[in-house]
């Protein structure tokens, strides 16, 4: 079940919110974890092993963080075996096949096809419970005998699928007291309508010029297609995990919780340094705080900086995927920040208007290695963007990109709109205005009008 779904909008979430302000404050934690609970199972009601993977989990983080805060002289051996547990499960859904094939190709010899559906979230859960872990390992003051409140924490299913990732100290306040107020719901509800369009009526829709590309054959594009092509994964890409995020927070905001701010205008930077700060911004604190600054981070010489650069981005890398083109995507970008790291960014800062130019560029074609699997292909669709370098066309109708501008051109101009501040402020300025909140309204329900046709895409990094 995805917020994105008529069986949520009308079953599970109004459901939910009724019985959520039927009980009395204090036991309101129990509803959210109940309900997330329920959730979670609705999602894995095919898979109904994976509804008990993650009760599991949750009991054997919840005692594990105990052990580590009850016995200092222990607590590494404790934090030790429970990241194996946690990244062992994570590896076994979602790398093991991944392993396999590598060594089949490697050795020439047969292994089992070990390919398992991934569990709802498993990547975003994984990474939560263990910076849970690792706070508690460092000392963090967290009452881990609470433990309805962090199993709340761990579960909770505005974020358990998709992130926001959290870590406790940043909902912990909300959980112990909250505040609840028909502006904050109010708040939350819009902020909600507002993601749902963006997936719904933006991402949905520009996706389709993607998918229409890739029907084609990458090599019986035009050079115009291709880069229309691109720039619709990458704005798709963008509004996908983009809207549920907001969607994600607008749930958060009804019921009084403050999650993270997930994205800050990344489409808006002059480097992707600066990009992969305002980017899915909690996987980049993620790693910053639990992988890169345990490494060192940058205070100990150049050369071991870059070496924890390398590590992190392929750890980034293998986070979205298990294929290799998800390690070239994150080798890719290693040696992007790394130049900028040299002196480039600073060029780039210095002068806005090239660092737009570069942006412009760097992308897309960063979102091109992330977005097909098969080596080759990529290098395909690199000959239709720049076919001066010799990439060979097939059947191509040259005038391809007037047909599917004529499709797609106002969607074109109305996603990259929304990757700019611009709809933003304006909302801010006139969010409280009739019009504006008529205009959510009919966001709402256009959105739904779509969702009834039979227009219900997952989210994107669902996947993941």
């Amino acid at each position: 079940m995805v917020f994105s779904s008529l069986p949520f909008l009308f079953g599970f979430m109004p459901l939910y919110f009724i019985v959520y302000f039927l009980t009395p404050e204090k036991y309101r934690n129990t509803i959210l974890l109940g309900g997330s609970l329920i959730f979670y199972a609705i999602g894995t009601k095919d898979q109904p092993l994976y509804f008990f993977l993650l009760l599991l989990s949750m009991i054997i983080n919840i005692v594990l963080a105990q052990k580590i805060q009850a016995n200092p002289e222990q607590k590494k051996l404790w934090l030790i075996v429970g990241i194996a547990y946690d990244f062992g499960l994570l590896f076994l859904f979602k790398y093991l096949g991944f392993f396999c094939d590598t060594l089949e190709q490697l050795l020439s010899i047969d292994l089992p096809d070990i390919h398992p559906a991934l569990p709802p979230g498993i990547s975003f859960f994984t990474f939560q419970v263990v910076s849970y872990l690792a706070d508690v390992y460092r000392g963090a003051s967290y009452d881990t005998h609470a433990v309805g409140r962090v199993a709340t924490y761990m579960s909770m299913y505005p974020q358990i699928i998709s992130g926001p990732i959290t870590t406790y100290d940043q909902v912990e306040t909300s959980l112990k007291k909250r505040t609840h107020s028909p502006r904050l719901f109010d708040c939350g509800l819009r902020e909600f309508c507002i993601g749902l369009g963006m997936k719904v009526i933006l991402a949905n829709q520009i996706g389709n010029l993607w998918n229409d590309v890739t029907a084609i054959g990458y090599e019986s594009i035009s050079t115009p297609l291709a880069w229309m092509g691109i720039a619709a994964f990458s704005m798709q890409l963008y509004l996908d995990f983009y809207s549920y995020s907001l969607m994600a927070r607008g749930l958060g905001l009804m019921m009084g919780l403050h999650l993270p701010q997930n994205f800050r205008y990344p489409y808006m930077s002059l480097s992707m340094t600066d990009f992969w700060r305002r980017w899915h911004m909690s996987l980049g604190q993620w790693f910053r705080d639990y992988i890169y600054i345990p490494l060192g981070g940058s205070r100990e010489g150049k050369l071991r900086t870059y070496r924890n650069m390398l590590v992190v981005w392929l750890f980034t890398g293998l986070w979205h995927g298990a294929s290799w083109n998800f390690v070239l995507w994150g080798l890719l970008l290693f040696v992007l920040l790394s130049i900028e790291r040299l002196g480039l960014k600073k060029i780039l800062e210095r002068i806005p208007l090239l660092g737009h130019l570069y942006m412009l560029f760097a992308i897309p074609l960063s979102w091109l290695v992330f977005a097909i699997s098969d080596l080759s292909q990529i290098g395909v669709y690199l000959g239709r963007l720049f076919p001066f370098l010799g990439g060979e066309a097939q059947y191509v109708y040259a005038q391809d990109y007037i047909k599917y501008g004529k499709t797609y051109g106002v969607m074109l101009i109305v996603c990259f709109l929304f990757c700019t501040p611009l709809p933003r402020k304006l909302y801010q300025k006139y969010g409280r205005s009739l019009l504006v909140t008529v205009g959510l309204a009919a966001v709402f329900w256009l959105s739904v009008y779509l969702l009834h046709q039979g227009l219900n895409d997952p989210f994107m990094y669902f996947r993941f």
